[in-house]
Protein backbone atom coordinates (compact mmCIF):
# COMPACT_ATOMS: atom_id res chain seq x y z
CA UNK A 1 0.00 0.00 0.00
CA UNK A 2 1.08 3.27 -0.87
CA UNK A 3 1.69 6.20 1.81
CA UNK A 4 1.37 9.48 1.83
CA UNK A 5 2.25 12.26 3.99
CA UNK A 6 0.17 15.29 4.63
CA UNK A 7 2.18 16.52 8.00
CA UNK A 8 4.70 18.84 6.84
CA UNK A 9 3.65 21.07 10.02
CA UNK A 10 4.55 18.52 11.98
CA UNK A 11 7.96 17.40 10.49
CA UNK A 12 9.94 17.71 7.04
CA UNK A 13 11.48 14.29 5.68
CA UNK A 14 15.02 15.36 5.25
CA UNK A 15 16.08 16.97 1.39
CA UNK A 16 18.36 14.28 -0.46
CA UNK A 17 21.44 17.44 -0.65
CA UNK A 18 20.80 17.81 2.99
CA UNK A 19 21.60 14.46 4.14
CA UNK A 20 24.41 14.61 1.65
CA UNK A 21 25.79 17.86 3.70
CA UNK A 22 24.96 15.75 7.01
CA UNK A 23 27.12 13.14 6.12
CA UNK A 24 29.71 14.49 4.92
CA UNK A 25 30.19 16.52 8.44
CA UNK A 26 29.58 13.37 10.23
CA UNK A 27 32.25 11.33 8.43
CA UNK A 28 35.33 13.95 7.30
CA UNK A 29 34.54 16.96 9.45
CA UNK A 30 35.35 15.82 12.85
CA UNK A 31 37.21 18.72 14.44
CA UNK A 32 35.90 20.64 17.41
CA UNK A 33 34.68 24.10 16.12
CA UNK A 34 36.30 26.11 18.53
CA UNK A 35 39.53 24.44 18.36
CA UNK A 36 42.94 26.29 16.46
CA UNK A 37 44.27 23.55 14.32
CA UNK A 38 43.09 22.29 11.00
CA UNK A 39 40.51 20.16 12.10
CA UNK A 40 39.00 22.52 14.24
CA UNK A 41 38.91 25.35 11.58
CA UNK A 42 37.77 22.94 9.00
CA UNK A 43 34.52 22.38 11.56
CA UNK A 44 34.32 26.38 11.68
CA UNK A 45 34.52 26.71 8.36
CA UNK A 46 31.54 24.91 7.83
CA UNK A 47 29.59 26.45 10.27
CA UNK A 48 30.16 29.81 9.32
CA UNK A 49 29.14 29.10 6.15
CA UNK A 50 25.98 27.87 7.26
CA UNK A 51 25.63 30.55 9.11
CA UNK A 52 25.45 32.84 6.21
CA UNK A 53 23.35 30.99 4.09
CA UNK A 54 20.56 31.25 7.14
CA UNK A 55 20.82 34.87 7.01
CA UNK A 56 20.79 35.19 3.18
CA UNK A 57 17.75 33.18 3.64
CA UNK A 58 16.42 36.51 6.11
CA UNK A 59 18.18 39.06 5.17
CA UNK A 60 20.46 39.45 8.48
CA UNK A 61 24.15 39.90 8.97
CA UNK A 62 25.42 36.25 9.83
CA UNK A 63 26.40 37.82 13.49
CA UNK A 64 23.07 37.98 14.42
CA UNK A 65 22.63 34.20 13.96
CA UNK A 66 23.24 32.11 17.26
CA UNK A 67 22.34 28.22 16.57
CA UNK A 68 20.19 26.21 19.07
CA UNK A 69 19.42 22.83 19.76
CA UNK A 70 16.11 23.39 18.12
CA UNK A 71 13.18 25.87 17.62
CA UNK A 72 11.63 25.27 21.28
CA UNK A 73 15.55 26.10 22.51
CA UNK A 74 15.26 29.23 20.71
CA UNK A 75 11.74 30.44 21.64
CA UNK A 76 12.95 29.92 25.29
CA UNK A 77 16.21 31.76 25.33
CA UNK A 78 14.21 34.89 23.71
CA UNK A 79 11.60 34.37 26.57
CA UNK A 80 13.35 33.60 29.31
CA UNK A 81 16.77 36.00 28.29
CA UNK A 82 14.70 38.87 27.63
CA UNK A 83 12.19 39.24 30.69
CA UNK A 84 12.90 39.46 34.33
CA UNK A 85 10.60 39.20 37.35
CA UNK A 86 8.10 42.00 37.86
CA UNK A 87 8.05 43.05 34.40
CA UNK A 88 5.17 42.55 31.89
CA UNK A 89 5.62 40.42 28.74
CA UNK A 90 2.61 40.37 25.91
CA UNK A 91 1.74 37.39 23.55
CA UNK A 92 -1.15 35.57 22.37
CA UNK A 93 -3.91 32.95 23.23
CA UNK A 94 -2.85 30.57 19.95
CA UNK A 95 0.85 31.25 20.60
CA UNK A 96 2.84 27.40 20.61
CA UNK A 97 3.87 26.11 24.49
CA UNK A 98 7.21 26.62 23.39
CA UNK A 99 6.45 30.30 24.05
CA UNK A 100 3.62 30.49 26.61
CA UNK A 101 5.03 27.65 29.01
CA UNK A 102 8.06 29.71 29.91
CA UNK A 103 5.85 32.67 29.62
CA UNK A 104 4.04 30.98 32.49
CA UNK A 105 6.99 30.39 34.70
CA UNK A 106 8.01 34.26 34.29
CA UNK A 107 4.45 34.57 35.58
CA UNK A 108 4.58 32.26 38.66
CA UNK A 109 7.63 34.41 39.68
CA UNK A 110 5.48 37.39 39.49
CA UNK A 111 5.78 38.14 36.07
CA UNK A 112 2.22 39.84 34.64
CA UNK A 113 1.20 38.20 31.17
CA UNK A 114 -1.05 39.13 29.17
CA UNK A 115 -2.85 37.04 26.13
CA UNK A 116 -4.57 38.42 23.45
CA UNK A 117 -7.53 36.82 21.87
CA UNK A 118 -7.50 36.53 18.08
CA UNK A 119 -10.82 36.02 17.39
CA UNK A 120 -12.62 33.75 14.76
CA UNK A 121 -9.93 34.62 12.15
CA UNK A 122 -6.67 33.40 14.16
CA UNK A 123 -5.60 36.50 13.15
CA UNK A 124 -4.28 39.25 16.19
CA UNK A 125 -5.48 42.95 16.29
CA UNK A 126 -2.13 45.58 15.98
CA UNK A 127 -4.82 47.94 18.28
CA UNK A 128 -5.05 45.16 20.79
CA UNK A 129 -0.95 44.99 21.15
CA UNK A 130 -0.73 48.70 21.64
CA UNK A 131 -3.70 49.15 23.92
CA UNK A 132 -2.10 46.21 26.12
CA UNK A 133 1.26 47.89 26.68
CA UNK A 134 2.71 49.08 29.88
CA UNK A 135 5.44 50.96 31.17
CA UNK A 136 6.42 47.57 33.12
CA UNK A 137 6.16 45.96 29.19
CA UNK A 138 9.35 44.10 28.56
CA UNK A 139 8.73 41.67 26.07
CA UNK A 140 6.21 41.48 22.99
CA UNK A 141 5.88 37.84 21.70
CA UNK A 142 3.96 36.80 18.77
CA UNK A 143 4.26 34.21 16.31
CA UNK A 144 4.54 34.31 12.53
CA UNK A 145 2.84 31.55 11.19
CA UNK A 146 0.33 29.63 13.10
CA UNK A 147 1.15 26.19 13.53
CA UNK A 148 -2.46 24.49 13.43
CA UNK A 149 -4.27 27.14 11.01
CA UNK A 150 -1.05 28.92 9.17
CA UNK A 151 -2.73 32.22 9.58
CA UNK A 152 -0.19 35.00 9.85
CA UNK A 153 0.18 37.36 12.17
CA UNK A 154 0.74 41.27 11.09
CA UNK A 155 4.52 41.40 12.43
CA UNK A 156 6.05 44.68 10.13
CA UNK A 157 2.59 46.59 11.94
CA UNK A 158 3.46 45.14 15.46
CA UNK A 159 7.16 45.65 15.35
CA UNK A 160 6.34 49.50 14.42
CA UNK A 161 4.74 50.09 17.44
CA UNK A 162 7.13 48.01 19.50
CA UNK A 163 9.72 50.18 18.09
CA UNK A 164 8.32 53.50 18.95
CA UNK A 165 7.44 52.37 22.56
CA UNK A 166 11.03 50.76 23.15
CA UNK A 167 10.14 47.41 23.71
CA UNK A 168 11.80 44.28 22.18
CA UNK A 169 9.54 42.24 19.43
CA UNK A 170 10.22 38.11 19.61
CA UNK A 171 8.45 36.41 16.85
CA UNK A 172 8.61 32.51 16.92
CA UNK A 173 9.12 32.17 12.74
CA UNK A 174 9.33 28.24 12.92
CA UNK A 175 6.36 27.44 10.84
CA UNK A 176 7.01 30.92 8.68
CA UNK A 177 10.51 29.89 7.51
CA UNK A 178 10.90 28.70 4.06
CA UNK A 179 6.92 28.86 3.68
CA UNK A 180 6.65 32.80 3.32
CA UNK A 181 9.74 35.34 2.63
CA UNK A 182 10.99 36.48 5.64
CA UNK A 183 13.33 39.63 5.50
CA UNK A 184 14.46 41.15 8.50
CA UNK A 185 14.44 44.34 8.14
CA UNK A 186 11.17 44.63 6.28
CA UNK A 187 9.21 42.65 9.54
CA UNK A 188 11.39 44.45 12.14
CA UNK A 189 11.69 41.91 15.06
CA UNK A 190 14.75 41.82 17.34
CA UNK A 191 14.71 38.09 17.64
CA UNK A 192 13.15 35.54 15.52
CA UNK A 193 12.93 31.32 16.06
CA UNK A 194 13.74 29.18 13.23
CA UNK A 195 14.14 25.52 13.12
CA UNK A 196 15.79 23.10 10.54
CA UNK A 197 13.46 20.51 10.77
CA UNK A 198 10.10 22.49 9.02
CA UNK A 199 12.17 22.82 6.18
CA UNK A 200 13.76 19.49 5.27
CA UNK A 201 16.99 19.39 7.83
CA UNK A 202 17.53 17.64 10.46
CA UNK A 203 15.74 17.63 13.75
CA UNK A 204 17.57 19.00 16.64
CA UNK A 205 18.87 22.50 15.67
CA UNK A 206 17.52 25.35 14.92
CA UNK A 207 18.29 28.82 15.28
CA UNK A 208 17.70 32.37 17.35
CA UNK A 209 18.53 35.12 14.76
CA UNK A 210 19.46 38.10 17.49
CA UNK A 211 19.26 41.84 16.09
CA UNK A 212 22.39 43.89 16.55
CA UNK A 213 22.36 45.70 19.94
CA UNK A 214 19.43 43.62 21.68
CA UNK A 215 20.80 42.06 25.01
CA UNK A 216 20.09 38.64 25.65
CA UNK A 217 21.26 36.54 28.82
CA UNK A 218 22.20 32.90 27.99
CA UNK A 219 19.88 30.49 29.24
CA UNK A 220 23.39 27.94 30.57
CA UNK A 221 26.51 28.95 31.87
CA UNK A 222 29.55 27.48 30.04
CA UNK A 223 31.73 28.09 27.06
CA UNK A 224 32.19 31.80 25.28
CA UNK A 225 30.42 29.73 22.08
CA UNK A 226 28.08 31.56 19.70
CA UNK A 227 29.10 35.34 21.07
CA UNK A 228 28.60 33.97 24.39
CA UNK A 229 24.63 33.15 23.78
CA UNK A 230 24.87 29.47 24.11
CA UNK A 231 27.56 27.77 25.20
CA UNK A 232 28.26 24.28 24.43
CA UNK A 233 30.28 22.63 21.51
CA UNK A 234 28.22 23.31 18.39
CA UNK A 235 26.57 20.50 16.23
CA UNK A 236 28.41 20.82 13.25
CA UNK A 237 26.65 18.62 10.77
CA UNK A 238 23.39 19.44 11.84
CA UNK A 239 24.05 23.20 11.50
CA UNK A 240 25.71 22.26 8.37
CA UNK A 241 22.66 21.39 6.96
CA UNK A 242 20.31 23.79 7.99
CA UNK A 243 22.44 26.08 6.07
CA UNK A 244 22.00 23.85 3.31
CA UNK A 245 18.07 23.55 3.92
CA UNK A 246 17.80 26.99 4.45
CA UNK A 247 19.83 27.58 0.60
CA UNK A 248 17.46 25.27 -1.03
CA UNK A 249 14.19 26.97 0.45
CA UNK A 250 15.39 30.13 -0.65
CA UNK A 251 15.99 28.57 -4.28
CA UNK A 252 12.13 27.44 -4.42
CA UNK A 253 10.52 29.70 -2.17
CA UNK A 254 8.31 31.72 -4.96
CA UNK A 255 7.53 28.91 -7.19
CA UNK A 256 7.01 26.31 -4.65
CA UNK A 257 4.69 28.39 -1.74
CA UNK A 258 2.31 29.39 -5.57
CA UNK A 259 1.96 25.39 -6.44
CA UNK A 260 1.26 24.39 -2.49
CA UNK A 261 -1.48 26.75 -2.37
CA UNK A 262 -2.77 25.66 -5.06
CA UNK A 263 -3.05 22.14 -3.95
CA UNK A 264 -4.45 23.44 -0.44
CA UNK A 265 -7.05 25.33 -2.36
CA UNK A 266 -8.27 22.45 -4.59
CA UNK A 267 -8.17 19.99 -1.28
CA UNK A 268 -10.29 22.57 0.61
CA UNK A 269 -12.59 23.33 -2.30
CA UNK A 270 -13.10 19.62 -3.23
CA UNK A 271 -13.54 18.82 0.35
CA UNK A 272 -16.32 21.29 1.20
CA UNK A 273 -18.38 20.56 -2.32
CA UNK A 274 -18.19 16.77 -1.55
CA UNK A 275 -18.62 16.14 1.92
CA UNK A 276 -21.20 17.70 3.76
CA UNK A 277 -21.09 19.13 7.68
CA UNK A 278 -17.50 20.65 6.62
CA UNK A 279 -15.66 24.01 7.24
CA UNK A 280 -12.66 25.85 7.18
CA UNK A 281 -10.97 26.69 10.92
CA UNK A 282 -9.51 30.51 10.68
CA UNK A 283 -8.83 33.00 7.75
CA UNK A 284 -8.86 31.34 4.54
CA UNK A 285 -6.56 34.66 3.57
CA UNK A 286 -3.19 36.07 4.87
CA UNK A 287 -1.63 32.04 5.92
CA UNK A 288 0.87 30.04 4.38
CA UNK A 289 0.42 28.32 1.10
CA UNK A 290 0.68 25.01 2.86
CA UNK A 291 -1.59 24.90 5.44
CA UNK A 292 -5.25 24.13 5.95
CA UNK A 293 -7.41 23.18 9.36
CA UNK A 294 -10.62 21.43 8.62
CA UNK A 295 -13.52 20.19 10.92
CA UNK A 296 -15.91 17.20 10.19
CA UNK A 297 -18.93 17.36 12.10
CA UNK A 298 -19.86 14.45 14.22
CA UNK A 299 -16.13 12.81 14.11
CA UNK A 300 -14.14 12.25 16.09
CA UNK A 301 -10.32 13.33 15.22
CA UNK A 302 -8.61 11.29 16.43
CA UNK A 303 -10.63 8.19 14.88
CA UNK A 304 -10.39 10.00 11.67
CA UNK A 305 -6.21 10.34 11.69
CA UNK A 306 -6.29 6.16 12.66
CA UNK A 307 -9.05 5.83 9.71
CA UNK A 308 -6.81 7.49 7.50
CA UNK A 309 -3.78 6.66 8.42
CA UNK A 310 -5.11 2.60 7.78
CA UNK A 311 -5.64 4.11 4.16
CA UNK A 312 -2.26 5.30 3.96
CA UNK A 313 -2.45 8.71 4.44
CA UNK A 314 -1.03 10.77 7.36
CA UNK A 315 -2.75 14.02 8.67
CA UNK A 316 -2.88 15.25 12.39
CA UNK A 317 -5.64 16.63 14.42
CA UNK A 318 -3.32 19.50 15.33
CA UNK A 319 0.39 20.50 16.98
CA UNK A 320 2.32 17.18 16.97
CA UNK A 321 3.38 18.27 20.61
CA UNK A 322 0.00 17.75 21.76
CA UNK A 323 -0.91 15.00 19.58
CA UNK A 324 -2.71 12.44 22.91
CA UNK A 325 -4.02 15.67 24.51
CA UNK A 326 -6.97 14.69 25.83
CA UNK A 327 -7.96 18.34 26.29
CA UNK A 328 -9.02 20.26 22.56
CA UNK A 329 -6.61 22.42 21.20
CA UNK A 330 -5.83 25.40 22.58
CA UNK A 331 -5.45 27.33 19.51
CA UNK A 332 -9.43 26.06 18.28
CA UNK A 333 -11.21 27.03 21.54
CA UNK A 334 -9.11 30.89 21.15
CA UNK A 335 -10.95 31.42 17.78
CA UNK A 336 -14.11 30.21 19.25
CA UNK A 337 -14.55 26.55 18.21
CA UNK A 338 -16.60 24.91 20.37
CA UNK A 339 -14.97 21.66 22.51
CA UNK A 340 -16.90 19.33 19.90
CA UNK A 341 -16.00 21.39 16.91
CA UNK A 342 -12.34 21.29 17.83
CA UNK A 343 -12.32 17.59 18.28
CA UNK A 344 -13.58 17.28 14.91
CA UNK A 345 -10.58 19.07 13.04
CA UNK A 346 -8.22 18.23 11.19
CA UNK A 347 -4.44 19.38 10.09
CA UNK A 348 -3.55 19.29 6.81
CA UNK A 349 0.04 20.34 5.97
CA UNK A 350 1.40 19.81 2.35
CA UNK A 351 4.99 19.78 1.03
CA UNK A 352 7.20 19.09 -1.67
CA UNK A 353 6.46 15.54 -2.36
CA UNK A 354 2.58 15.99 -2.54
CA UNK A 355 0.87 15.88 -5.85
CA UNK A 356 -2.88 16.83 -7.34
CA UNK A 357 -2.90 12.76 -7.78
CA UNK A 358 -2.52 12.28 -4.10
CA UNK A 359 -4.98 15.42 -3.21
CA UNK A 360 -7.68 13.70 -4.95
CA UNK A 361 -7.06 10.25 -3.74
CA UNK A 362 -6.98 12.14 0.03
CA UNK A 363 -10.65 13.48 -0.95
CA UNK A 364 -11.36 9.70 -1.48
CA UNK A 365 -9.87 8.51 1.43
CA UNK A 366 -11.85 11.54 3.62
CA UNK A 367 -15.18 10.47 2.14
CA UNK A 368 -14.81 7.13 2.75
CA UNK A 369 -13.59 7.65 6.29
CA UNK A 370 -16.12 9.97 7.42
CA UNK A 371 -19.45 8.19 6.05
CA UNK A 372 -17.62 5.11 7.82
CA UNK A 373 -17.33 7.08 11.43
CA UNK A 374 -20.04 8.67 11.02
CA UNK A 375 -22.38 5.51 10.21
CA UNK A 376 -20.78 3.76 13.12
CA UNK A 377 -21.66 6.88 15.61
CA UNK A 378 -25.37 6.42 14.94
CA UNK A 379 -25.60 2.75 15.48
CA UNK A 380 -23.39 3.01 18.68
Amino acid sequence: MQHYYFDHNATTPVAPEVLEAMVSCLGQVYGNASSIHFFGQTAKQRMEAARRQLAALIHADPTEIVFTGGGTEADNMAVLGMVRPGGHVITTAIEHPAVLAPCGRWECDGLAMTRLPVGASGIVNPDDVRRALTPQTALISIMHANNELGTLQPIAEIARMAREAGIPLHVDGVQALGKVPVDMEALGADLYSMSAHKLYGPKGVGALYVRKGTRIAPLALGGHHERDRRPGTENVPGIAAFGVAAELAGRSLAAESDRLAGLRDRLENTVLDRISGTGINGARWNRTPNTSNIYFEGIDGEALVIALDLRGFAVSTGAACSSGAMAPSHVLTAIGCEPGRARASMRFSLGRSNTIEQVYALVEALEASVAHLRRISVHA
